[in-house]
């Protein structure tokens, strides 16, 4: 953005502003103090890449005002502007959960001590600043040696310009878990790591690339560390899914809770005969496979497993609030009060 101001003008004669300013054919001729012009511009409709800095290159805006004056150098000031191009991490790419298994064989030839293998996934590939990761991850170590297991972000920086490409990597934050013995194994359910403020992930842009990631890896002595990398994206905007889910949660309880209008009868029923509500086969394979004796009157002379199978099958007495066998004296209990 540039602006020209003239101390000196030729031609026209000029005329004056109602700031007290000579104003001359679109030129503004400045009386001796101190003058301010505000101004604004329009920044372009298309995607801006996000300000960043680098040790190869970086990506900078900014805004340039010059003074012009006749038979004197030109005055001109620069200030910075950041430019943040926003990433939305509830896109349904940034969403899908990460899942990565690996093993490997800790020792050479025949002197191997056995496998270790690994596991781990998080929920979601897009996170914002701030955030904390919760890792999930399943350690088996079927060698002989102490193994330690870590997590950490890293940052990729890549160069590209005139046919050559120049990689920078680092660690941006770690976290690590406890060791794991012989024949051992340990889960991380959750094990959060906090991403720290850093640059969002730069993935439009031709000449600059900034990926992150997050690596779980085990350290074996005496061999190669067992490394899982999952993509990370850095994002600018967050993840908002925990409202809807506590909207979805708040509906389903208002569902569950739907029983609360249901009126209960107004007279209860009896419950049904057992004989009502099982089958025939059900019932005779219950059933005493000798008659009771007709002309027996007393209950010596009837087998005890008939006796029982005869109850057993009868139906509990109607259910009323209403004693069926009230007692003809009330017995008169004293009731006291205390104020």
């Amino acid at each position: 953005m540039l602006g020209r101001a003239c101390s000196a003008f030729q031609g026209n004669p000029p005329r004056s502003s109602s700031s007290g300013e000579l104003e001359w054919a679109g030129t503004l001729l400045l009386q001796p103090g101190r003058h301010e012009f505000p101004f604004s511009f329009q920044l372009p409709s298309e995607p801006l890449v996000t300000s960043f800095t680098g040790k190869y290159g970086s990506i900078q805006y900014c805004v340039r005002a010059v003074l012009e004056r006749p038979k004197a150098p030109d005055q001109s000031v620069r200030r910075e502007l950041q430019v943040i191009s926003h990433i939305d991490v509830n896109t349904p790419a940034l969403l899908t959960p990460v899942l990565k298994t690996q093993e490997k064989m800790v020792g050479c030839w025949c002197f191997t001590s056995g496998p270790v293998s690994l596991s781990a996934k998080i929920e979601r590939k897009g996170y914002c600043n701030g955030e904390a990761i919760p890792i999930y991850a399943e350690i088996e170590n079927c060698s002989s040696r102490l193994i330690v297991p870590k997590a950490a972000i890293f940052q990729t920086q890549t160069y590209l310009a005139s046919g050559r490409t120049k990689t920078v990597r680092h660690m941006v934050a770690n976290v690590r878990g406890s060791h794991i013995a012989s024949g051992s194994t340990d889960t991380w359910n959750g094990k959060t790591l906090k991403i720290p403020p850093v640059t969002p992930s730069i993935l439009d842009c031709c000449i600059i690339r900034v990926d992150y990631s997050l690596a779980v890896y085990i350290h074996i002595p005496g061999a190669k560390k067992l490394m899982l990398e999952l993509p990370l994206v850095i994002g600018t905007i967050p993840y908002n899914g925990f409202g809807s889910r506590n909207s979805s949660i708040a509906s389903q309880f208002l569902m569950d809770m739907s029983w609360l209008t249901l009126t209960l009868p107004e007279q209860p029923e009896a419950p049904p005969n057992y004989a009502d509500v099982v089958s025939e086969e059900e019932f005779a394979r219950h059933v005493p496979p000798f008659p009771l004796p007709v002309d027996c009157e007393e209950e010596a002379c009837c087998p005890v497993f008939a006796c029982i199978q005869e109850f057993r099958f009868q139906p509990p007495p109607l259910y009323s609030e209403v004693d069926p066998h009230p007692s003809d004296i009330e017995e008169a209990q004293p009731v006291s009060f205390i104020l």
